[in-house]
C-alpha cells in the first residue's frame, strides 16, 4: 500500500503559502516593477553620458543603487534550492502513481526538446532571412579586446564522451549536489525520492513528506519578504546594466539585437497560440495571468530566481494542479532553455556571417543539436547563454572572439529570453494540466 492510497494528501497547493505575494499582486506589483524598470533605464542612461560628476563617482553610486537588486537576487539564490527540492518530492509525492509520472515525465521532456529544437530553427531561419552580420565590418573585431574577454569560458561538458555526460546528471552526493546548487541533479535526484515515497507504507513516508511541505511553507514565507524588493531591485539593476552598457553600444548591433527580438517575439507568440489552441486560455486572459512573473524574469534575467512565483502563477491563475506544476516548472528552471537556444541560433549564423563562414547542413544540423544538448541542465542563473554560446561556436568553427561583438548587449537579450523560458514552463505545465485532466475523464 502506497502513501498515495493511505493518505488522501492535504493537497495544499502553494496558493495557500504565498499570502504574502497575493498581497503583493492586490498592489500591482507588476506596475511597481514596471515603473522601476523604465527609471532604471532612464537613470542608467543618465549616469553613463553625464559629465557631471568624476567616473570614479558614478562608479561607486551605481554600485549602491544596484544594491538592492544584488541583494534581491542573493536571497532568492539562498532559497531557492530548498523549494525545488520540496516542491519537487511533494508534487511528485501527491501526484498518483508510477505509471502517471513515468508518462507525465516522458511528455514533459518531449515538450522541452520540441521547443528548444524549434526555437534554434526559428531563430537561425530568421538570421539567414535578415542576414543580419552583413551589416556589420568584421574590422570591428580587431578593434576589440577579442579572446581576451572570452578566455574565461569553458565550453559546456568539455570533451567528454557522451556517456560521461550522462552519467554526470546522476546525482552521486545529494549534499554535495545541494550545496553546489547543481539544479539538474537535484530535480532528479528529488524525482527519485518522490517516486520511492510512492512506493513507502504512508505512516513511513508520511514524516518526510511533512518535513518537505514546512520547508515548502517557510520558503515561501520567506519570498514574499523578498518580493517587497522587487520594484527596488528591479529599478537598481537596470540602472546598473544601462550605466555600463549604454545605449550607443546597443545601436551598434543593432541589426543583431534586432533578429533576436523578433525571434523571441515569434516565440512568444507561439507559446501563446499554444495556450489558446491547446490549453484553453484565451490570449489575453493568458497575457494577464502571466505578466508579474514575466516582467519579473525580464527583470532579473533568472529564471530560477522567479520560480516561486512561476509556481504560484501556474496554480493561482493557470489553475494548474500542484501535482503537475510542482514537477513541471521545477524541471522547465533546469531544463527549458528554449529563449535562449533561439538566441544561439542566430548568434552562430549572426557570427558565422561577419566572418564570411559558410555554415553547410552538417553545421546547421550540429549547431540545433548542441544548442539542445547544452541548454538541458544549464544553470537558470544571468550569463549561462555566453558559456553555452562559445561551446557552439568552438564546435562549427566560427572563431571564439566573435563573443566580444556581442557581449556588450547580452544582458539585454538574456533579460528578453529569460522572460520566454518562464513563459514555456507555464505554457508546458498548462499543457500537461488539460492532457492529466482528460485522461482522469477517459472512462477505465
Amino acid at each position: 500500500m502506497t502513501l498515495h492510497d493511505t493518505n488522501p494528501l492535504e493537497q495544499r497547493s502553494l496558493i495557500h503559502n504565498t499570502a504574502p505575494l497575493g498581497r503583493m499582486s492586490r498592489e500591482r506589483l507588476w506596475l511597481k516593477v514596471l515603473v522601476g524598470l523604465a527609471l532604471g533605464i532612464a537613470v542608467g542612461t543618465f549616469l553613463g553620458e553625464t559629465t557631471l560628476l568624476p567616473s570614479y563617482w558614478i562608479a561607486r553610486l551605481v554600485e549602491w543603487l544596484a544594491f538592492p537588486g544584488h541583494l534581491f537576487l542573493a536571497l532568492i539564490k539562498f532559497v531557492v534550492v530548498p523549494l525545488i527540492l520540496a516542491s519537487v518530492v511533494r508534487g511528485i509525492a501527491a501526484g498518483g502513481d508510477i505509471d502517471t509520472l513515468r508518462a507525465m515525465g516522458g511528455r514533459v521532456v518531449a515538450i522541452f526538446t520540441a521547443m528548444t529544437a524549434l526555437a534554434v530553427v526559428i531563430g537561425m531561419a530568421l538570421a539567414f532571412a535578415l542576414q543580419p552580420g552583413l551589416q556589420i565590418d568584421s574590422g570591428l573585431i580587431a578593434s576589440m579586446a577579442g579572446d581576451t574577454l572570452v578566455s574565461g569560458i569553458a565550453p559546456v561538458g568539455g570533451d567528454l564522451p557522451l556517456t560521461d555526460r550522462i552519467i554526470g546528471v546522476i546525482p552521486q552526493n545529494p549534499f554535495s549536489d545541494l550545496a553546489e546548487g547543481s539544479m539538474l541533479q537535484i530535480v532528479i535526484g528529488a524525482a527519485l525520492f518522490g517516486g520511492a515515497l510512492l512506493m513507502v507504507p504512508g505512516e513511513q513516508a508520511r514524516p518526510f513528506f511533512d518535513l518537505m511541505g514546512s520547508i515548502q511553507a517557510a520558503c515561501m514565507v520567506v519570498v514574499g519578504w523578498v518580493m517587497k524588493l522587487a520594484p527596488f531591485a528591479v529599478f537598481g539593476l537596470l540602472c546598473e546594466i544601462t550605466a555600463k552598457v549604454g545605449l550607443s553600444a546597443i545601436l551598434g548591433v543593432a541589426a543583431y539585437v534586432g533578429t533576436v527580438l523578433l525571434g523571441l517575439g515569434l516565440l512568444f507568440a507561439a507559446f501563446i497560440l499554444l495556450a489558446w489552441m491547446a490549453g484553453g486560455r484565451q490570449p489575453l486572459g493568458y497575457l494577464k495571468a502571466v505578466r508579474e512573473v514575466t516582467l519579473l524574469a525580464f527583470s532579473t534575467s533568472s529564471s530560477a530566481a522567479v520560480m516561486p512565483m512561476s509556481l504560484r502563477t501556474a496554480e493561482d491563475k493557470l489553475h494548474v494542479r500542484p501535482s503537475v506544476s510542482r514537477f513541471v516548472v521545477p524541471l522547465g528552471t533546469t531544463i527549458n532553455m528554449s529563449g535562449t537556444a533561439l538566441y544561439q541560433g542566430v548568434a552562430a549564423v549572426f557570427l558565422a556571417q561577419v566572418f564570411g563562414i559558410e555554415l553547410g547542413l552538417a553545421a546547421l544540423v550540429l549547431i540545433v543539436v548542441t544548442a539542445v544538448g547544452t541548454s538541458i541542465g544549464s544553470p537558470g542563473t544571468p550569463g549561462v547563454g555566453i558559456v553555452i554560446l562559445a561551446t557552439i561556436l568552438t564546435g562549427v568553427g566560427i572563431p571564439a572572439a566573435g563573443i566580444a561583438l556581442i557581449i556588450g548587449v547580452d544582458r539585454l537579450l538574456d533579460m528578453c529570453r529569460t522572460a520566454v523560458n518562464v513563459n514555456g514552463d507555464l505554457v508546458t505545465a498548462l499543457l500537461i494540466e488539460r492532457w492529466s485532466a482528460r485522461e482522469d475523464e477517459t472512462p477505465a
